[in-house]
């Protein structure tokens, strides 16, 4: 169970939040299911009032430093990203082309076995990881190790070369997803 200081009380600041992939199952590691993820990551930014000034996604977990806009809370808007994702990323693993397709759907469907609150399959593991950032040395600082991700993983040796992060953004190049600078 997440501990509590994870959770996000306060709607109205900027949060670093890790989303991670039950039992760290490397499924980001297709580009189709990483485009869900980019193409829900916009849909909530248009849609539900998402904004984001930082993210990064790996091969098995995601980490963004957002808020939400005046009207909307942040809890709610990554509970139904996970929600809609989960499903999309699922349906994907059974319908599409997919080598790993049994180990990983037996995985997920273990990990929502003893859940009342799975159906069939659990894709997210539970919690965010949110943490408040309380000034903006401190946000800088999770920007920061957000960017250094894929390098520290030996992905991709400038952190700016890594399509699936807003590194591309504060370095001068174009993103996937708009992003607000820090």
């Amino acid at each position: 169970m997440a501990s509590n200081q994870y959770f996000i009380r306060n709607q109205d600041a900027l949060h670093y939040l890790t989303i991670t992939v039950v039992d760290w199952v490397d499924v980001f590691t297709r580009k189709e299911y990483k485009l869900k993820i980019i193409d829900s990551l916009r849909y909530c930014q248009k849609q539900k009032g998402l904004r984001i000034f930082g993210w990064c996604l790996m091969s098995n977990h995601m980490h963004l430093l957002a808020t939400a806009s005046n009207e909307f809370r942040l809890s709610d808007i990554i509970r139904d990203f996970k929600k809609f994702t989960s499903k999309q990323i699922v349906s994907a693993i059974q319908n599409e082309t997919e080598s790993r397709r049994e180990w990983m759907l037996h995985r997920f469907e273990y990990a929502g076995k003893y859940k009342s609150n799975v159906k069939d399959f659990k894709f997210w593991q539970d919690g965010n990881h949110a943490i408040e950032c309380y000034n903006a040395d401190f946000s800088r600082q999770k920007l920061q190790y957000i960017h250094q991700n894929p390098v520290r993983a030996l992905i991709v040796e400038e952190a700016e070369d890594y399509t699936f992060s807003s590194a591309r953004d504060y370095s001068g190049l174009k993103g996937l997803l708009e992003i607000e600078f820090l």
